[in-house]
């Protein structure tokens, strides 16, 4: 999913809102109310979109869930006054912004566990934690660039393919892209059981290039 993509999926949204509303009609004690099929459908594709996009916990997403409880014409307009709001985030480049400083937060949270499990002796639990942090970063950089993280089935593509398209697009170096390729290496190792093919040392210094390559390379 690209921000292009976000774009075009909130346009639909906004589009979709703005239909039902043209179609309202007189419901029960004559108040003017959405077709049930089209409030239904918008009910589901607007939650649908705005968990994967901002999570259930977001206020948008308990805005929207509360705004659809009824098939009012009222909570239809509530409904695209929430959406709209989204559209313009998502064009402002809000969502980006948010989103690379909350994923920040929570990456330093991951490789503090990480560094943690590293002076309990637990070289391989760390090695795959902070290879994950890592492979999550890169699907965050490709985002904002508008490098596909999926392929055409909708399966996530492997994290080598986003590095070479990372390194290709100029996001970073030749040999950073290499440096990556070989932490990941580290943290297929220790995925797959290989765990006497590398050391905790190596996992040392595999959590400090991490953690400088997510500083040095932001979304």
């Amino acid at each position: 999913m690209t921000i292009q993509d976000l774009k075009t999926r909130i346009a639909r949204l906004v589009a979709q809102a703005t239909t039902a509303l043209k179609n309202v009609e007189e419901g029960e004690y004559t108040i003017a109310a959405l077709r049930p099929e089209e409030w239904a459908s918008l009910k589901a594709a607007g939650l649908s979109f705005i968990e994967s996009t901002f999570g259930r916990n977001h206020s948008y997403y308990r805005e929207f869930q509360e705004g659809m409880r009824d098939s009012y014409e009222s909570n239809g307009k509530y409904a695209l006054g929430v959406l709209g709001a989204i559209q313009e985030q998502i064009s402002s480049g809000w969502l980006e912004t948010t989103k690379g400083l909350v994923t920040a937060e929570v990456f330093a949270d991951f490789l503090e566990m990480a560094e943690h499990f590293l002076e309990q002796k637990y070289k391989d639990a760390a090695a795959v934690m902070v290879g994950s942090v890592l492979e999550e970063h890169l699907r965050q950089v490709c985002l904002v660039v508008s490098i596909p993280t999926e392929d055409p089935s909708h399966k996530p593509r492997k994290a080598d393919s986003l590095n070479a398209d990372l390194e290709k697009a100029g996001r970073y170096s030749k040999l950073d892209q290499k440096q990556v390729t070989a932490w990941l290496d580290l943290r297929n190792k220790a995925a797959h059981g290989k765990y006497s093919d590398y050391t905790s040392e190596q996992v040392v210094l595999m959590l400090a290039g991490v953690r400088d390559f997510i500083a040095r390379v932001r979304p």
